[in-house]
């Protein structure tokens, strides 16, 4: 497919501007004469999942729903939960101006943002383990959405679900999902029409063009449809780094008294060059200072280009009053293709290398889930039970090249630009890049049976649940640069059950107490190639890790003003390259921590939402003294937020908001040696609301990281590679949308 370039994005956009909207506004009469910052927020009336429920309602303030999904125990209200869930809604991504799931994230104190391995992709640090972009859930469905970068535009809120949850939603396909999941909720057709346009500019002449419009149509409303469409270019508040982005998403859905239906289909193109890449350490002593945080240090040549084809289906039938049952299908298609450059710093006053690096990938992705969920009591006790199926299939072809040999010589402070190098005689190749060979394939099986009992007049909730998993993992050996690949296959097939118990105790309508015991279990990882000099077994999979969690915690809703303290335990089996040059399994990490998580109104006009996350993250039985009891790399022991916004006195419509991100400091280094500084960062913004002709405009501005402060945002982003991500330098965005 061709990317979406200006002049079609334009036309585009122009060709729904004749519909007319309203998610926020009354009727026009009454919209011009009431406040603008009383206008009501309209609800959607058919739900992403296809569920009778449909979303979680919005908590005081707006910023957060009330409650999440939990697997296949569908949505259901925290305070009757037990595992703990925070789901950011769309005005809250709208009102930060947040593009990706990454920067939506940067409101939790639980979740700190990294890289993927010598790439672009986000990746997210959930209780000091690691969870990438590709493995984040769309409607319930694991690696649908773009493998990279997922841009906001795409979905209705962010459903953060902490803590391993292998019963709850299977094994997660990558092997992250260790300390939680994220799943990203589609937008659906809202009650009132709406047609919004937004447009926007940023720090580098960065400018952004978005519309999304929304219909309902038929007896009752019944049926809708939602079309979202954007477009980015320009540059970044890095010098010299460029990011395009196009894409387009339709969201349709069908319900009548018995039946609800919902299917999505999306495409993005995403686009970057000469980004700021890692920066990988090689015999430093010490670690060096953070650069200049708009310094660019990639060579010009470099470039990632990503482009994604995904769609959903979902059906919810009910059988009886009592019985339902739900069957759903996603798919995605993606290729990538990458020139890249990442910087390795052998010196401590920074100087160091870089090499040509590119590689491509294709991936085809299939899932499909099937369930039943009913209720019925047995005496005193009530009972919801739930038996589901799921089965996921991945195919992925890959191919690369490299040129160590042919090292260019720069320094982090000072960096040296050159022309694109032609390949040495010495570069190493795997597979054509024109035509990548498969490499990967993974296939998941699983059945889960679980029930929720009521117990003590539905005080006391009891969820008791089994999952059986299969595994069916198989690598390819690469080929030569003109061939089809080697062909040569390695793999397992390996079948795990996994259990959980969860408590919840309703002490009383404002207190809730919870405790759980849950599983986590993930594909085991594929012995690297990219080493030098390689593991023996590389490109061999290891067994799928099991990890065992317990949680104790708590959760209050004052009404306008929650929260929630939860105690938790994770363990993990580690994998190295021991002594034997063999990548293995060996040892575990152990990590132990404390979340304390506030939101709603503090005020009447003053909205809040931070949280402080402890965590003890340690290596243990590793065979290492230079790394037996040290800390895990990457995750730092205090991570804290507070976000805060209030409506201005005497001006209508005006809101300021601020957001203080504290991380502490973590290592670079599995055994401790290189320390990398705790940093505080600051973000303001504002927003006025204002009527314009009976058309509702939103103007937005915001400033993220006021004081300009140069940090290293981020060490690792894979296990036991302790790279690092400088932090974005000051960012300026000003948008205005207006609701026609």
């Amino acid at each position: 497919m061709n990317r979406c370039t200006p002049i079609a994005c334009a036309a585009a956009l122009a060709c729904l501007m004749p519909v007319v909207q309203a998610q926020t506004a009354a009727a026009p009469e009454a919209a011009a004469s009431a406040p603008v910052t009383t206008l009501p927020t309209v609800n959607i009336s058919a739900s992403a999942d296809a569920s009778a429920a449909g979303l979680s309602k919005p908590y005081a303030g707006g910023q957060v729903a009330r409650g999440g999904r939990a697997g296949i125990l569908g949505t259901r209200d925290n305070m009757e939960t037990p595992v703990s869930i925070t789901s950011y809604t769309n005005e809250l991504i709208q009102d930060r101006q947040a593009r990706s799931v990454g920067e939506v994230l940067q409101n939790d104190s639980g979740v700190r943002m990294a890289r993927g391995f010598g790439n672009f992709q986000e990746a997210y640090f959930m209780r000091g383990f690691i969870l990438g972009s590709d493995d984040v859930a769309y409607n319930g469905l694991y690696s649908l959405l773009p493998r990279q970068y997922i841009a906001t535009e795409l979905f209705e809120r962010v459903e953060v679900l902490r803590g391993a949850s292998a019963f709850l939603s299977g094994a997660v396909p990558g092997g992250g999902g260790l300390g939680g999941t994220i799943n990203l909720v589609p937008k659906r057709a809202t009650n009132e029409p709406l047609t919004r346009l937004t447009t926007g500019i940023a720090s580098g002449d960065q400018a952004n063009l978005a519309a999304d419009v929304s219909r309902r149509f038929g007896p009752d409303n019944s049926a809708g449809i939602r079309v979202n469409a954007a477009w980015r270019t320009g540059g970044t508040a890095v010098d010299d780094e460029k990011a395009d982005l196009g894409l387009a998403a339709v969201g349709l859905d069908w319900h009548d008294r018995n039946v609800r239906l919902s299917g999505d289909l999306g495409y993005q193109d995403n686009q970057l060059k000469r980004t700021r890449p890692s920066v990988t350490l090689a015999g430093v002593t010490a670690l060096p200072s953070a650069p200049d945080g708009a310094s660019n240090f990639a060579q010009p040549w470099s470039y990632s280009n990503e482009r994604d084809l995904f769609g959903t289906l979902r059906g919810e039938f009910d059988l009886t009053p009592e019985l339902t049952a739900w069957a759903a299908y996603g798919l995605r298609r993606s290729d990538e293709s990458n020139s890249l450059a990442n910087l390795t710093v052998g010196a401590d006053d920074g100087s160091g290398s870089t090499y040509r690096f590119d590689n491509a990938r294709e991936d085809s992705v299939d899932t499909a889930e099937l369930g039943l969920r009913g209720k019925l009591r047995t005496g005193p006790v009530g009972h919801e039970w739930v038996v589901s199926y799921s089965a996921f299939r991945l195919k992925s072809k890959n191919a690369y090249a490299f040129d160590p040999a042919a090292a260019l010589a720069t320094n982090l402070y000072t960096p040296s630009s050159y022309a694109e190098p032609a390949w040495s005689a010495t570069a190493g190749f795997g597979n054509n890049l024109a035509s990548p060979a498969l490499t990967n394939r993974t296939q998941l099986t699983s059945f889960a049976i679980g029930d929720t009992l009521s117990l003590l007049d539905d005080q006391l909730l009891v969820t008791l649940g089994v999952r059986r998993q299969k595994f069916d993992v198989k690598g390819y050996s690469y080929g030569d640069r003109n061939g089809d690949g080697g062909g040569a296959e390695t793999g397992y097939d390996r079948s795990r059950t996994s259990p959980m118990l969860g408590v919840v105790y309703k002490a009383t309508k404002q207190l809730s107490l919870y405790g759980n015991h849950v599983e986590g279990l993930t594909p085991g990882e594929t012995a690297p190639t990219w080493l030098t000099p390689p593991p023996l077994n590389a490109g061999q999979s290891l067994d799928p890790y099991v990890s065992k969690q317990n949680e104790l915690g708590l959760k209050f809703d004052g009404g306008r003003l929650g929260g929630s303290l939860a105690l938790f335990t994770t363990t993990k089996p580690r994998s190295l390259v021991n002594a034997a040059r063999v990548f293995t399994s060996e040892g575990e990490d152990r990590h132990r921590g404390a979340e304390l998580n506030v939101f709603g109104e503090a005020a009447p006009g003053v909205k809040l939402l931070g949280g402080l996350t402890w965590l003890d993250a340690k290596q243990q039985t590793t065979g290492n003294a230079a790394t037996e009891g040290k800390r895990v790399l990457g995750v730092p022991r205090v991570q804290a937020n507070l976000g805060t916004e209030f409506n201005v006195p005497g001006v209508e419509g005006l809101a300021l908001d601020g957001r203080i991100v504290h991380t502490g400091k973590s290592f670079a280094d599995s055994a401790n040696t290189l320390e990398v500084p705790a940093w505080t960062r600051l973000d303001l913004g504002a927003r006025w609301l204002l009527n314009l002709q009976e058309r509702l405009v939103s103007l937005r501005l915001r400033v993220d990281n006021v004081t300009g402060k140069d940090y290293w945002a981020s060490a690792g982003g894979y296990p036991d590679n302790g790279y690092l991500v400088v932090g974005a330098p000051r960012t300026v965005s000003l948008s205005a949308s207006i609701d026609f």
